[in-house]
């Protein structure tokens, strides 16, 4: 029991503990924080489902009523190319279609499907089926997704992001070897 106690006690004494006190001549200064800046606006609780709505309804609509207009652009973008590739792939396929069951009925094939037979006809025509298909999906899914980004946006815009709360990223260059060391930085300031 000696031991343990002289063991405590050694550990207690070489462990330095720093205490900072409050001089005499500083003066304390109260800052209210509770006060909110003049720009401030109270949240919207239905301003996600409004966001998501006006998507459902034409999209690019929850873009705009989250006033993120260079997103719209985007959403038009990637939904017209999966459209333009869909009716692309649908007019192969209704050529290749129609080239197999011209051959069926005998007649010869002409332009640039002349040289093809029954076999590649069929790849063909599986190969473009299956690429409008996959077209189709993904303008569904693109069209899905920019409904809940207008939502999840307008969700993420009711909180308050200033400087008194974040968490950045930080490189601190080691002087020993002078390489760069990643780290994050968390403050909380109030």
């Amino acid at each position: 029991m000696k031991k343990l106690s002289f063991i405590f006690i050694i550990i207690f004494l070489l462990t330095s503990l720093n205490a900072a006190a409050q001089e005499e001549g500083e003066l304390i200064i109260d800052k209210d924080t509770t006060k909110l800046p003049t720009s401030y606006a109270p949240p919207n609780p239905l301003a996600p489902a409004k966001a998501a709505f006006y998507g459902a309804i034409f999209p690019g609509m929850g873009q705009i009523y989250n006033k993120k207009y260079w997103k719209v652009p985007i959403v038009y973008g990637a939904m017209g190319i999966s459209i333009y590739s869909y009716s692309w792939n649908n007019k192969k396929y209704h050529e290749y279609r129609d080239a197999y069951k011209d051959l069926l009925e005998g007649k010869k094939l002409t332009g640039k499907l002349e040289g093809l037979d029954k076999d590649r006809l069929i790849r063909a025509q599986k190969f473009h089926q299956k690429n409008r298909d996959l077209s189709a999906l993904i303008t569904g899914l693109f069209y899905v997704l920019q409904i809940v980004e207008a939502n999840v946006n307008a969700h993420l815009m009711q909180f308050n992001v200033n400087e008194n709360l974040s968490l950045r990223p930080q490189l601190q260059q080691n002087n020993i070897d002078n390489k760069y060391n990643m780290g994050l930085n968390f403050s909380y300031q109030f």
